[in-house]
């Protein structure tokens, strides 16, 4: 049964004493919380808010429910979805400890990137590439997302890969040749990835099913920079082989009679 228009707003609530702590009709509760009644409605038809005490025709919140609203709009603000919420509000009522619960979700979704973007103008863009920028470059980079493009205003993703950019074009390379190439890394960079992502969830966080999330946290916590370092010294260890392998045909074809 729904609660009266005159419980959303009445006078304190009945019915209370002082041991049991406060209690809210839905419209204290909404404007403690500063939401809006409907969206606080919304929270309990997803079951992100357990249901009111009835006392007759009224329900009656607690301060359970205060903070969990509020802890609901911190989550929100950290960008989790309400889906999400709901789980860790889940685990939560399961007796896990929420801060430990979100100190998994930080150390996992943490960026690993530490890339600087940098923004100028197109103008600015194309005079670093002189004759090279133009609509099916510009097309290309953004499909690939190296550039997003707001009105005037062009942001690469990275002022390193910019700069390294820059240097093998002014070397000899064509620009389209680098994009094309940039896609294929990205593309490669994206498998790898996928398969790290993979084998942590099947044999680390399978594994850890029912145990203690804090040493989840500290095993994810190790595990990124050793995932990095593994993709690193491969790469440049594929690049020693290809360097040699090219130096030799060089060196070949310049001392063949």
């Amino acid at each position: 049964m729904t609660e009266q228009p005159a419980d959303d707003q009445g006078a304190p609530s009945p019915g209370t004493g002082e041991d049991a702590g406060r209690e809210y009709r839905i419209g204290e509760l909404a404007r403690a919380a500063g939401v809006p009644v409907r969206t606080l409605r919304y929270y309990q038809e997803r079951k992100l808010l357990p249901p009111p005490r009835r006392a007759g025709r009224i329900g009656l919140y607690s301060e359970d429910h205060l903070a969990r609203l509020r802890m609901i709009g911190n989550l929100l603000e950290r960008g989790h979805t309400l889906e999400g919420i709901r789980e860790l509000l889940s685990a939560w009522e399961q007796g896990r400890d929420i801060g430990t619960v979100l100190g998994v979700e930080k150390v996992a979704t943490a960026p690993w990137s530490t890339e600087v973007p940098v923004t100028m103008t197109l103008d600015e863009l194309a005079a670093l590439f002189p004759g090279e920028v133009g609509p099916e470059s510009v097309e290309r980079a953004l499909s690939s997302g190296v550039i997003e493009v707001d009105g005037d205003l062009v942001t690469h993703w990275s002022r390193r890969q910019l700069e390294a950019t820059v240097t093998l074009v002014r070397a000899g390379v064509p620009l389209a040749e680098v994009l094309s190439a940039g896609r294929r890394l990205q593309e490669s960079m994206d498998e790898l990835a996928e398969m790290f992502v993979r084998l942590i969830t099947e044999h680390v966080v399978g594994d850890f099913e029912g145990q203690d999330l804090g040493d989840l946290t500290e095993t994810l916590a190790r595990l990124r920079p050793g995932a990095q370092v593994t993709v690193e010294a491969g790469f440049a260890r594929a690049m020693d082989r290809q360097v040699r392998a090219a130096v030799d045909q060089l060196l070949g074809r310049l001392t063949s009679p």
